[in-house]
């Protein structure tokens, strides 16, 4: 453990010093060109995005502060079909392709990474964007460049780089409704000509948008109370450089997110019945209140901290890039299960321990000639060891046999290994073909048990245990092949097919036949690895001296085995996460997205996406046939439109008006314990903002409202004896402001 001290000392260190000089947040940081152009990293080497054959959305540090973008759940106001929401940590959705299991042997469908790494818990992604760069989401499947669980495309989180030969800082603050309180700090230090270091700070604290019930007396404040820190160098290598980051996070707080589905549902019990939506006439209060009887502790004390090291280095002919790092992530929460609808409420204690390596080493071509490649090796493991408990929900007795229930695993491992390559020739200066494939391989076990005791110790005579064992091997190669054609040096036209895939896995249990106490049939035990055909053709172009940028996508999807998971009662006899495999699924869209600038001073942006994601062939239960019903989290249409006014003032600073609306048709949530799906009605939400920048961008003050509306959306829904909703933001308002040196 001495690198972690020796760790946390630096980070500590350099949040100190961050918080002692003054600055202003995230300015400058070199996000966007003059021209509105932005460079992105989707095919791993620095390309323009209007050059890019992908369908992609990159944001700027710059614009996501100006937007009021502090945290991931909000992108989805800013990137078409894509959302993020709170269920046991964050579950990303792109395009309706989307994974709701966050346990330890669970995956997603759509990847989150911090600086190109990939970061396996869920529980640990909702930390607040602070000094980051850019954010960048690639939707579709990206198996060949990216591998691991990019069936649905990617969220690349993209921190400031240390600057050279620049002494530099900033600090912004947030205070808003629900206690609200966020504060940044970052400083950039040069030490020499051709070394940086970059450190910065943030503390994140907010309550919880739940309302207590008379029944409930457990705490709910505050809902989150985190600081985090990353501390960056740069050394220039001449021919290349090398970036060494260590960040940590502190996430507490009780976190909790759940209330009654009465709240929004009524029949929500009654097999192949869909419920009926009944809270278009509730208060937003009203909504949100939860008055289950509770009165154990609520909380979470978690932490995480990682270290990675980024090289690149020209060799002549090819550049070496080498992208490795090591993390950890503690896991401490005293959680409850709402039971019976809300009639009763038991407690859920979980202590967890996580660490993950991830190795790549990838060489691509240098030079003006047609043929652009690259290839490279992949290795990641994850390691977990975690125990959580049901206390009550067996016998209601302390010390009785059965009163505290769960489930203690250790260890679980997923490893994966991975070869991948891709090439691009230029036939001419402006025709280009790609082809690219990606082998992997998968192996996952998992050892541990079942266990009925009277107390969390488990250490008594009469205390009963059954194992819960696993283990699967799963390989597969995927490819993407395509083509792009600059029609001229403003317009883009392409074209790609590619694939993705995610392995397979395991549910609760143990293979009937294999050892003593296990019960579970194969076919009920394992789950196939879901693969991805996506079909897809774009432009991206601009015009009338760049005011106006405009990108469209039209694709199609062929999705075989996908995989669909539910807390379920009934499926494993005992309260469990099950996933299963519905035969196929298909999906059609098209994405459009603008800005119209008509002036320097006025800037309009849009997009629009529709959407018909629906299984094609699936039989949840016997006698109910699914095929042609939505996907998950997949509205036919979504419009979001965006308007800022800059009024530029004597004194050479100036003010900026904005507003930015979303609409989004009904979708619907699936609950296959009891063979339904829950109506998540329209929806809108608008967000204003006022922003005073003074001359020569030296501070900044700013007012916001975020959800005018107040509308109060289902994010995630169930049935059975956990029968229970989870919500996205209520309206929030505050004032934020910032100095920068």
């Amino acid at each position: 453990m001495k690198i972690r001290t020796a760790y946390v000392s630096v980070t500590a260190l350099a949040a100190a010093l961050s918080f002692s000089l003054p600055a202003f947040a995230q300015a400058g940081a070199g996000a966007a060109l003059p021209d509105g152009e932005i460079v992105v990293t989707a095919t791993r080497n620095e390309t323009l995005a209007s050059k890019t054959p992908v369908a992609l959305t990159a944001v700027s540090g710059d614009a996501l502060l100006s937007a009021g973008v502090t945290n991931p759940t909000s992108l989805g106001e800013q990137v078409p079909n894509l959302s993020i929401d709170r269920n046991n940590g964050l579950q990303i959705t792109i395009r309706g392709v989307s994974s709701s299991d966050g346990t330890e042997k669970g995956d997603p469908s759509a990847a989150f990474m911090a600086d190109g790494i990939y970061i396996a818990r869920p529980q640990v992604q909702e930390v607040s964007f602070f000094d980051v760069q850019r954010v960048e989401v690639l939707r579709g499947p990206q198996g060949t460049l990216f591998g691991r669980n990019t069936t649905a495309g990617l969220v690349n989180i993209i921190t400031n780089k240390p600057k050279l030969g620049e002494f530099s800082g900033s600090i912004d603050a947030t205070y808003g409704n629900f206690d609200t309180q966020q504060l940044t700090g970052v400083i950039n230090v040069p030490v020499s000509q051709g070394i940086a270091i970059r450190a910065a700070a943030n503390y994140d604290r907010r309550d919880n948008y739940l309302v207590a019930g008379p029944n409930w007396n457990a705490r709910l404040d505050p809902f989150k109370k985190n600081f985090s820190g990353r501390l960056s160098a740069l050394f220039d290598l001449g021919s290349g450089e090398l970036v060494l980051r260590g960040d940590y996070s502190a996430i507490k707080g009780t976190g909790y997110n759940t209330v009654p589905v009465s709240n929004f549902y009524a029949d929500y019990q009654t097999t192949g019945v869909d419920p009926l939506y009944i809270a278009n006439g509730s208060s937003s209060a009203e909504k949100r209140t939860l008055n289950a009887p509770f009165s154990g502790p609520i909380g979470s004390d978690n932490s995480t901290w990682g270290i990675q090291a980024d090289l690149s280095y020209d060799l002549g002919p090819v550049t070496l890039n080498y992208l490795g790092s090591y993390r950890e992530f503690k896991r401490h929460e005293d959680g409850a299960f709402l039971v019976d609808g809300g009639g009763a409420t038991i407690a859920n204690p979980y202590d967890g321990s996580y660490w993950q390596n991830s190795q790549e080493l990838r060489f691509s071509t240098n030079g003006d000639g047609p043929i652009k490649a690259q290839a490279g090796i992949y290795y990641f493991k994850e390691k977990s060891a975690i125990a959580s408990y049901l206390l009550g929900f067996l016998t209601p007795t302390p010390g009785a046999t059965g009163y505290a229930f769960g489930v203690e695993q250790d260890p679980t491992i997923a490893e994966s290994w991975a070869g991948f390559g891709q090439l691009t020739y230029s036939i001419t200066p402006s025709l280009r073909l790609t082809g690219g494939i990606r082998y992997s391989h998968d192996n996952k076990s998992r050892i541990g048990q079942f266990v009925q005791c009277g107390t969390i110790a488990c250490g008594q005579p009469t205390d009963l245990s059954t194992p819960n064992i696993a283990h699967r091997k799963f390989s597969k190669t995927t490819w993407r092949i395509g083509a792009d054609y600059d029609v001229n040096d403003r317009t883009l036209l392409y074209g790609v097919i590619a694939t993705g895939y995610k392995a397979g896995g395991f549910n609760d249990g143990c293979e009937q036949g294999t050892n003593s106490g296990c019960t579970v049939p194969a076919g009920a035990l394992y789950y196939n690895p879901e693969t991805l055909t996506s079909y897809e053709a774009g432009l991206k172009t601009r015009f009338m001296n760049n005011a106006v940028r405009l990108n469209a996508s039209a694709f199609h999807y062929d999705y075989k085995s996908i995989q669909l998971s539910q807390f379920s009662d009934t499926l494993c006899g005992t309260p469990c996460r099950v996933t299963t495999n519905a035969s196929s699924a298909k999906i059609d869209g098209v994405e459009l997205e603008g800005v119209i600038m008509p002036v320097a001073t006025s800037k309009f942006d849009f997009s629009f996406s529709w959407l018909n994601a629906r299984y094609g062939s699936f039989i949840p239960a016997p006698g109910f046939d699914w095929s042609g019903k939505k996907l998950d989290r997949s509205p036919t249409f979504v419009v979001t439109a965006g308007y800022m006014q800059t009024f530029n003032l004597a004194n050479g600073g100036n003010v900026q008006a904005g507003v930015r609306t979303r609409l989004s048709d009904d979708y619907r949530l699936a609950s296959l314990s009891t063979v339904n799906q829950f109506r998540v009605p329209s929806n809108t939400r608008t967000d204003l903002l006022l922003t005073y920048n003074a001359p020569d961008n030296g501070w900044y003050l700013q007012g916001f409202v975020r959800n005018v509306e107040n509308s109060i959306v289902v994010t995630a829904a169930q049935t059975g004896i956990f029968a229970s909703a989870q919500l996205a933001d209520p309206r929030t308002y505050g004032v934020r402001a910032g100095v920068n040196f």
